[in-house]
């Protein structure tokens, strides 16, 4: 089966921008604010979803539940997920679960009276980090930021707090999905080549990243994600460029040329239980 470019379709958000990245299309200066990009197409029922984001003012504080919790509420899975920072301002900044551990009582009466924020560990952002965010962990992106976004494909989050936005909050739903601990940090990046680092081996995912070179997609029948971020190469001898996403099924031969930098995403060993 040949490799299949996704569509990608703009989401508004009110914490979104009207300058986005180049390769997409700025919004109108009267439209709603653009905060994401998704790559739709291919499987429908595909395991992972791939997303670019554009923050010009913070996200909401939430969490996704995991696999059961997420089962019990009639979704198919539970959402984990992963950041790469594309470009971010100075002051910009991401938190990853609590900065010390916490109890269900502190953090429910830190989200009613709107201060749960200083309950999290805030993290510096620049571009080229990596953040892993496993289904549990309350987390909030903060404005300025770009980022490629590889998270399993549900669409289930519960708010924590919202920056009195007038969205809901699902304060006791995200409260029992939380992991109450600080977030433990993801293994090292496994240099593989020099074309060629596995950033993240997890149950629910794999995301790779590749330079420039001839590269097998793979492993054996599972569907990959093949995302370009720059430069230029072909894919099953079409040519790519950065800003797409191609969704693989199989073995497929994709080329990076010089100067060429791609991300690579497929399923874990869990995803497919």
């Amino acid at each position: 089966m040949p490799a299949t470019r996704l569509t990608a379709h703009a989401v508004e958000k009110p914490w979104g921008r009207h300058i986005l990245w180049p390769g997409f299309a700025d919004p109108a200066p009267e439209a709603a604010p653009v905060g994401e990009i998704w790559f739709q197409g291919g499987q429908a029922d595909a395991p992972l979803l791939v997303k670019y984001l554009f923050t010009g003012a913070p996200l909401s504080i939430q969490v996704h539940p995991d696999d059961a919790p997420a089962r019990a509420a009639g979704h198919q899975h539970g959402k984990d997920e992963a950041w790469l920072v594309l470009a971010a301002r100075p002051d910009s900044v991401i938190a990853l679960g609590p900065a010390r551990p916490t109890t269900a009582e502190a953090l429910r009466a830190a989200a009613r009276a709107g201060r749960i924020a200083g309950l999290l560990d805030w993290r510096a952002v620049k571009a080229g980090d990596l953040f892993y965010s496993p289904a549990g962990t309350i987390h909030a992106i903060g404005p300025g930021i770009t980022l490629i976004e590889v998270q399993q494909n549900a669409d289930l989050t519960y708010r924590l707090h919202d920056y009195d936005r007038p969205r809901p909050l699902q304060i006791e739903a995200g409260i029992a999905a939380s992991n109450l601990r600080p977030l433990a940090e993801p293994p090292t990046p496994q240099i593989r080549s020099d074309r060629r680092t596995i950033l993240i081996e997890g149950p629910k995912f794999v995301l790779e990243r590749w330079s420039a070179g001839t590269h097998d997609a793979g492993p054996g029948d599972r569907p990959g994600w093949f995302i370009p971020i720059g430069g230029g190469g072909t894919i099953d001898g079409q040519a790519w460029r950065g800003g797409e996403c191609w969704m693989t099924q199989g073995k497929t031969r994709i080329v990076l040329n010089p100067g060429g930098d791609a991300l690579f995403a497929y399923p874990g060993t869990e995803a497919l239980e």
